[in-house]
């Protein structure tokens, strides 16, 4: 008995005195699920630490058997690591293009959408569901009701903050789905006062950017990335054709354009024709003049930042890939000419004017852009099925929308030589 009891109290030592490391690279079996052990561990109030560019920006932790069982069940790799290992890892760290962030607590994460289920799928509630990390839907009510102040981070996806119900006019204005929205809507703007939905959307738009201000962290993707830009611009100008909202849109909307209210892009002319399916010239290639290459030959590529001098735009970035395969949305990747000069770019496609992925601060928090719909379905359409994400554990897309969810919790930690 004295010897079982040894054995237990040796073994219970050296599960304490090691670590238990998340590899990153090709080696994981699921890329996305170590996301989910991560938040896991944050919310047993156990911190992380995220070894940025070390194995693809593997996740390190206090080892456990807890937290070994929790690997084993969610089909995550682990290593457990020793003193000796971890030293020999440290000092890799110290001297390579890398370093470490320690994650300390868990956000609050909220993502705008309509209550009702839309007839196309959410990359980003597709991640955070799969990794299953929570999160809180919210939408127009709660906005301009002032509940953003109780999230860290917020996603929008394929929102449109123009008022034009998404420029689905054309094709989709008799669908029975189109019309319970203009419906939803309408009935929205008016219990809050607003004269029209444009009138409303904008009003969202600035909500959210005075959240952003005082701290908060926005992440967005496909046409709610340049939508809600263009709503900052049009904050007092119509913009919206008289389908919209019966009325004229202003002769002169293109001059009244404010770019000094927008917090990524500038001096862009705007589509008003609700016959075409495209907002504006930020969007490259253009939404109604689609030029697909086929998923074999469209990528962009990661820019590579020095971890411990731009430890932001590097924590972004982490990947198991450089190289990513590209995907179209209503709003693919954007116009390097339409981006504000202060914005950070983070991913592009070389040799050409055309950026998938940008960063940039405003006030005291920080916004993030990807462009395109689903980084596992190269042409999302209008009643496609949702993507299956047990199919597509380690893709290197999806793990930059999860990079980004991880962004409130760090804090960059002090090396030790």
């Amino acid at each position: 008995m004295k010897i079982i009891k040894y054995i237990l109290i040796t073994l219970f030592s050296f599960l304490c005195s090691n670590k238990l490391l998340i590899p990153m690279d090709i080696t994981q079996t699921d890329h996305l699920k170590a996301y989910g052990i991560t938040f896991w561990s944050l919310g047993k109030d156990k911190n992380v630490d995220w070894l940025l560019n070390y194995r693809g920006g593997s996740f390190m932790m206090d080892n456990s058997p807890e937290a070994q069982s929790e690997c084993l069940i969610r089909g995550v790799k682990f290593e457990i690591i020793n003193a000796s290992q971890l030293a020999d890892i440290l000092s890799t760290i110290n001297d390579n293009n890398m370093d470490i962030v320690l994650l300390e607590t868990i956000p609050k994460i909220a993502v705008y959408s309509p209550p009702g289920k839309q007839p196309w799928d959410d990359a980003v509630t597709l991640a955070l569901t799969y990794a299953e990390v929570d999160y809180d839907i919210i939408f127009d009510e709660e906005v301009l009701s002032g509940f953003l102040s109780k999230y860290d981070w917020l996603h929008l996806h394929h929102e449109d903050f123009t008022g034009q119900y998404g420029k689905f006019y054309k094709n989709y204005r008799n669908r029975e789905w189109y019309q319970k929205m203009e419906a939803e809507f309408n009935y929205t703007a008016t219990q809050f006062g607003f004269k029209s939905v444009h009138d409303l959307k904008k009003n969202i738009a600035f909500e959210i950017k005075k959240y952003i201000t005082k701290g908060g962290f926005l992440f967005a993707m496909c046409s709610a990335t340049d939508s809600y830009d263009i709503a900052l611009s049009a904050i007092n100008t119509d913009i919206a054709h008289q389908v919209f909202d019966g009325t004229p849109i202003d002769s002169d909307y293109q001059e009244r354009l404010d770019f000094s209210n927008t917090i990524a892009f500038e001096n862009f002319e705007l589509y008003t024709d609700p016959m075409i399916y495209e907002y504006s010239t930020i969007d490259v290639p253009p939404g109604h003049k689609p030029i697909a290459k086929g998923a074999e030959e469209d990528y962009f590529t990661l820019f590579e930042f020095s971890a411990k001098w731009d430890p932001v735009p590097a924590m972004l970035t982490q990947n198991h890939v450089g190289v990513i395969n590209g995907f179209m949305g209503q709003t693919t990747a954007f116009d390097r000419e339409k981006i504000k000069k202060h914005v950070t770019i983070l991913a592009e496609v070389e040799n050409q004017n055309i950026v998938k992925y940008i960063h940039g601060n405003v006030g005291k928090g920080s916004f993030t852009f990807l462009g395109g719909h689903d980084p596992e379905d190269y042409r999302h359409m209008v009643g496609d099925p949702p993507t299956d994400l047990s199919l597509h554990r380690n893709s290197p897309g999806y793990r930059l929308i999860l990079n980004n969810i991880l962004f409130p919790s760090a804090r960059k930690k002090d090396r030790k030589t």
